[in-house]
This record gives C-alpha cells, structure tokens and sequence, in this order.
C-alpha cells in the first residue's frame, strides 16, 4: 500500500495527545496531520483536510466524542480512546474501529492499527520502528559541540529550561537544545509527561502523592492537565 493514512488526534488531555503521538510516529504507514483539543478544533480540520482515520476521545468539554461522531455526514474511521469503559457498547454500534482504554499502551495501541489495516485495506501494518529491547535501548543527544550516548534506562527525568531540556541522571546532568515536547516522541512508552516542564522515567519513580512524584528524594510536581493520566497509569501498578 502506497497511500499513507492521514491520522487526526482528538483529546483534551495533553499527555494522551503526547502518547498517542508518539505511538503513532512508530508507523510508516500512519501520518498524523494534526493533534486537536476538542471537537470544534476537528471539525475545522475536517472541513479543510482529508482524514482517514481519527483517534478520539469520549469526554471532553462541550461536544463529546460520540456526539461529534453522530454530527457528521460521512465521519472517516475512528478508534475511540478514552479512560471509561461505559461507552464501549455505544461506540460499536457508532462502528467503532475500536475502543482503547487509556493509558493505552503500545501493544494495545499495534493491534488497533493492525485491526484497522485488516478491516479497511485488507492487509497487516509492520511496525516501522519497533521497540528496542530494554537493554538496547538508548539515544544520542547533541552536547557541548559532540553526541553523547544515553541510556533510557539511567535516566530519573527530563526538565524543560526553554528552548533546552536538562536530562536528569544518578550522578550528572546533559543539557541539549530541544524543545520538550519534540524529545518526548524520542522516549520509550515507561517514559511519561506529568507536568508541562517535566518527563519522568516511571521506572525509578519511589513514591507519588496526587499533586508530586517523588524520584530519589527529589519532589516533582504533577500539573492539573496531566493528573488524571497520571493517576490511572500509576494506579495500574498498584
């Protein structure tokens, strides 16, 4: 299949729309033409751009997602991402091409995409990047005029200063210059944003309260827009 899938993201939670990017971007089949925060903002979109597949959520302020479904003439494909299971029976009676409970994970997020590359092209979709093993897993940053190797595994947390984000480790620091949310597409799923100005590695988090998260005795606040996936991923471990 030559033809690439134009993806819209509908969320009013910035930290879904951040992880369903960053899913999305594993795909060379899937191009993601906008990320929007309600249904107006797709609506516009829609009237302007041709959508193949949208990734929305349920609840959201003013028009939710199954209204926003219903409200169209001809809606393109959809897979429903949400945190309540109570739509799940309306959803496929809307035809659904499927219902994702957040925090959605990569796996679950690969057999939506190949769910819908079943249904609608008759094929299967091959991950284009597929994940490392953890052991493997690593990036280079820019740093003082080289690249310096980084391992996703040492890392307690990134911290936004800008136009630079300050890369948090057990015994240093790497500054380079990059926009936060533009190095959040580069982490592994474990990796998660919780404030504006913070990305935690949720594997070396110690303790959590609902307003900080504690990693080596170092308190990182939680922000109001990220608490609610925040939460429901933390007390999936629980």
């Amino acid at each position: 299949m030559k033809k690439r899938i134009r993806c819209l993201i509908v969320d009013d939670e910035p930290l879904a729309i951040g992880l369903l990017e960053k899913h999305v971007q594993q795909f060379s089949q899937l191009e993601l033409v906008a990320s929007c925060w309600n249904a107006m903002q797709a609506f516009e979109i829609l009237k302007e751009q041709a959508i193949d597949l949208i990734f929305l959520d349920i609840q959201m302020p003013g028009l939710n997602g199954i209204e926003f479904v219903k409200s169209l003439q001809n809606p393109p494909c959809f897979i429903f991402t949400t945190a309540y299971r109570d739509y799940a029976v309306e959803s496929y009676e809307l035809n659904a091409i499927d219902y994702l409970l957040k925090p959605i994970t990569f796996n679950r997020f690969f057999k939506s995409i190949n769910t819908y590359f079943d249904k609608i092209h008759n094929i299967s979709a091959p991950i284009a990047n597929p994940p490392l093993a953890e052991s493997d897993e690593f990036i280079y940053v820019n740093t003082n005029r080289k690249f310096v190797k980084v391992n996703f595994a040492d890392v307690l947390f990134i911290e936004s200063m800008k136009d630079y984000v300050q890369i948090h480790l057990a015994e240093q620091k790497i500054i380079t210059k990059d926009k936060i949310s533009k190095f959040n597409t580069k982490l592994p799923g474990h990796f998660i944003r919780v404030h504006r100005c913070f990305i935690v590695n949720a594997r070396k988090i110690t303790a959590y309260t609902y307003q900080d998260i504690e990693i080596n005795n170092r308190e990182i606040p939680i922000g109001i827009s990220y608490k609610n996936n925040v939460m429901q991923f933390l007390k999936q471990k629980t």
